[in-house]
């Protein structure tokens, strides 16, 4: 069994953090999943890329029921996920971590839940918080600690994809208090509570928004300023999960459904 996952995003498609590691395959209600497992300090833990092994997975096509179904079977309580974002605030620069605590959702099309009324079961979460703060704070401390400039708190704007957003757009969630724009918190943050599986991210500030840029927006940028800050990231990864597994948690996010009778599979 397994306790932590990292879900990488784009820029993030190697388990490099980890050893031992292989790829395996599991079989769930939504589809079939691949992911990498390895260990860390004789600890399993999972590595999954969001977008396939090739980014080749856009973010409003991503099997996200089945990816965190997977991981609650597998036995994961924790799961840290990358993401790459464009940023609205300017105090939050290209090369940053932003560890977010708060997201303003701008999906259209996305399934939101697991329970979806077939069961003749109605469930709504408490998403107050919708990132694990505790393990937020180990994210954070655990950025410092490696010399990343980082930001404990933040607005993440989740949008449809997979385009990029208009200025107007950009401006709109500025003023609703948006701080970073990516595509792939919802439904993934949503179902990990549904789950009862504490979920925190960190996000690398890869390009200003639009509006906010000087010039066009292009993947290529995303890209480039994830490899760029590659090297720096696997430390920090490392760091965390150690100080994760070494400090067993039972948080709230682990009893989301408590009055439901909780998550079963």
């Amino acid at each position: 069994m397994f306790e932590m996952a990292v879900i990488g995003g784009s820029g993030l498609y190697s388990p490099d953090m980890l050893e031992k590691t292989g790829e395996a395959e599991i079989a769930t209600p939504y589809g079939e999943v691949s992911y990498f497992h390895g260990e860390l300090n004789t600890k399993k833990i999972i590595f999954m890329p969001r977008h396939g092994k090739k980014h080749s997975v856009p973010p409003h096509k991503i099997n996200y029921h089945a990816n965190i179904w997977a991981l609650k079977k597998l036995g994961v309580k924790h799961i840290i996920a990358s993401t790459a974002v464009g940023s609205l605030n300017k105090e939050m620069r290209v090369g940053d971590l932003v560890i977010p605590d708060q997201l303003l959702d701008f999906t259209k099309g996305r399934s939101q839940t697991f329970f979806d009324g077939k069961d003749g079961k109605v469930v709504h979460v408490d998403v107050s918080s919708p990132y694990c703060l505790h393990l937020s704070g180990i994210l954070f401390d655990c950025a410092k600690s490696t010399q990343l400039a980082a930001h404990l708190g933040g607005v993440y704007v989740c949008t449809e994809g997979p385009r990029f957003e208009t200025a107007a757009e950009i401006k709109m969630y500025r003023q609703l208090g948006g701080d970073i724009v990516g595509m792939t918190s919802v439904p993934e943050s949503i179902l990990a509570r549904e789950a009862e599986i504490c979920y925190a991210s960190f996000s690398l500030v890869t390009n200003l928004a639009a509006g906010v840029s000087p010039h066009k927006l292009t993947h290529k940028e995303v890209y480039d300023c994830m490899r760029e800050t590659n090297d720096k990231l696997i430390p920090f990864l490392q760091k965390a999960l150690a100080k994760i597994v070494q400090e067993p948690l039972d948080c709230e996010c682990q009893h989301a459904l408590a009055e439901f009778g909780g998550f079963k599979i």
